[in-house]
């Protein structure tokens, strides 16, 4: 979407009324790059005091036991994640069809809902099934209001395939620990790579759609990733071995990167800066979790190769 134009022509009332701008010299210079570096350190600040704040309420929300509520499983859980599947819908709607957005967000909600309802219930494999309907069905429905069809469709799969991998994920034998191992690692490799790549600098990642990464970012979210995995690993010994471990948090933590990368190609595709403007200093929802949506995936797929047999 391209920006708007800038307004450049002033009235005769303001032509004759405003005074000259004069040149404040050296000082100008040397002050506009301080309330540039000031500002950079205002955005962490927001984004600490946003993660301060959420990060413990979803711990607290994942960390609930299967059996002290009705159900298979406690409730809170499946509102918060069904609050935070309807709100990426909502942002995906405005992102690739702004001018249908409300009725493309309850075509894909509708469709991505409707697995997660049925993960829920324990039915992993009908999730799947029934998701993959929704999104020819979301399609179908975008194609009519003439909207991108395709965007429809792979909306759908994108965000309801890290939900019912989550729910699947939490339903296992120490599932718990395995949630805690996927978000934990994406946060600590999301965070370095911030951290680093703001501090140190260099080279650009990916200069076309992501012009702010750096390798050095890249490097230090990798190491990051793979010293988390190694210590939950100690803590919840839910892999035999510490090589074992630090593969599996490269594994996650390239991921969350590659996560990361795809939300800011589909971010430029779509001609947007941010997804959304819901948590202070990081955008929408899905610039928070974009990386954490792939860092599921892989970490249920390394699940799965362990309920498989493979030793780890």
């Amino acid at each position: 979407m391209p920006s708007n134009p800038r307004r450049t022509g002033t009235t005769g009332a303001e032509t004759e009324t405003q005074p000259p701008v004069l040149s404040a010299g050296p000082e100008t210079a040397v002050a506009r790059p301080a309330g540039k570096k000031g500002a950079k350190w205002q955005e962490l600040v927001i984004r600490i005091a946003s993660a301060v704040v959420l990060i413990p309420v979803v711990l607290i929300v994942i960390a609930m036991p299967l059996g002290w509520m009705p159900f298979s499983r406690p409730w809170p859980f499946l509102v918060m994640l069904s609050v935070g599947v309807a709100l990426l819908c909502i942002e995906w709607g405005l992102m690739s069809a702004p001018a249908t957005s409300g009725r493309m967000a309850i075509a894909v909600g509708m469709a991505t809902l409707s697995g997660v309802f049925v993960a829920y219930m324990s039915h992993p494999i009908l999730a799947f099934l029934i998701l993959i309907f929704g999104a020819l069905c979301a399609g179908l429905y975008a194609f009519r209001l003439k909207s991108n069809w395709l965007d429809a469709a792979y909306g759908t799969l994108y965000i309801g395939i890290p939900a019912i991998v989550l729910i699947w994920l939490r339903d296992t034998h120490n599932g718990r620990d395995w949630v805690f191992f996927a978000f934990l690692i994406a946060w600590a490799s999301d965070s370095a790579a911030y951290m680093v790549g703001k501090l140190v600098g260099g080279p650009k990642l990916w200069r076309r759609y992501s012009p702010n990464k750096t390798w050095s970012g890249f490097a230090g979210g990798m190491i990051a990733g793979m010293l988390t995995a190694a210590t939950l690993a100690d803590a919840t010994h839910l892999l035999a071995h510490d090589t074992s471990a630090m593969v599996v948090g490269l594994i996650v933590a390239l991921s969350t990167m590659a996560g990361d990368l795809w939300e800011s190609a589909l971010k430029r595709r779509f001609g947007v800066k941010d997804s959304g403007s819901l948590i202070p200093g990081h955008g929408g929802l899905m610039d928070r979790v974009d990386g954490l949506m792939f860092a599921i995936v892989a970490l249920g797929i390394v699940r799965m190769l362990v309920f498989l047999g493979t030793e780890l």
